[in-house]
């Protein structure tokens, strides 16, 4: 059944709190930002329990921010999400170079992702909504969609030798020491994280990305990214004992 059709069967339960039983978690997403619009404030409260965050993006956003020719924006927005992970104390970004906007889904990206799996060695992985659209009223993007279920398959195929036996040619070593997969942004949440501790940072980490801010909106950057920011954790807090509180859908695995 399509998913503009069905209600979430887990809609208005309780959210769960996330997993702390692991010491390594990898976040694998499209673009530049994607991870600072309502997942940081959780990267944030990892890293201060000491825990190892990593970062790998599909494409470097080259493609959006309309007034700047992707040679010149691909760059910016790089910087852009190395100060912006760094806000939230990630220090390891990299990224695929799939071409912003047209990420094709399929045995390529599984395949470099689950490289990416096997090279950082998480237990937790992060990743986007991969759902046709954003809580049933909002077309989501080609690429948020690939990334994501691509994601999801990679956890698995990172685990068995046989799927890309080139990888262990490579030197990089089946693992399937991935415990659970957590989908920021789904509209069928299970789990969630205390926003609170990480509120100010994951302010302070989506302000980074400031050019793109500039390109999409007239707002004030910091009142924009602090509204955003605010009202995306206050959405979940009554289904988390009134905190806000970053979401997330948890498969385990």
């Amino acid at each position: 059944m399509d998913d503009l059709a069905k209600e979430p069967e887990n809609a208005g339960r309780r959210l769960e709190p996330m997993p702390e039983d692991w010491t390594r978690a990898l976040a694998v997403v499209a673009h530049p930002d994607d991870l600072e619009y309502g997942c940081a404030a959780a990267v944030a409260a990892w890293t201060d329990a000491g825990r190892e965050v990593a970062y790998v993006l599909a494409t470097r956003g080259e493609a959006g921010i309309d007034g700047i020719g992707p040679d010149q924006c691909g760059p910016l927005r790089e910087r852009e999400q190395r100060a912006s992970a760094a806000a939230v104390g990630v220090s390891t970004v990299d990224f695929l170079d799939h071409r912003d906007g047209v990420i094709e889904y399929g045995t390529g990206l599984r395949r470099d992702i689950a490289a990416a799996i096997r090279r950082h060695r998480p237990e937790l992985v992060i990743t986007l909504n991969f759902r046709d659209t954003w809580g049933g009223t909002v077309w989501n993007t080609p690429d948020h969609v690939a990334v994501g279920r691509a994601t999801l398959d990679a956890a698995g195929d990172a685990g068995n030798r046989w799927i890309f036996p080139e990888l262990t040619a490579q030197g990089l070593e089946p693992w399937d020491g991935v415990r659970w997969v957590a989908v920021a942004g789904s509209d069928r949440p299970s789990h969630a994280v205390d926003a609170a501790p990480g509120l100010e940072r994951a302010v302070a980490s989506l302000l980074e990305h400031r050019a793109y801010i500039e390109g999409l909106t007239d707002q004030d950057p910091e009142e924009y990214a602090r509204a955003f920011v605010t009202s995306a954790a206050s959405a979940a807090a009554p289904r988390f004992d009134g905190r806000p509180a970053v979401a997330f859908e948890l498969f385990p695995r």
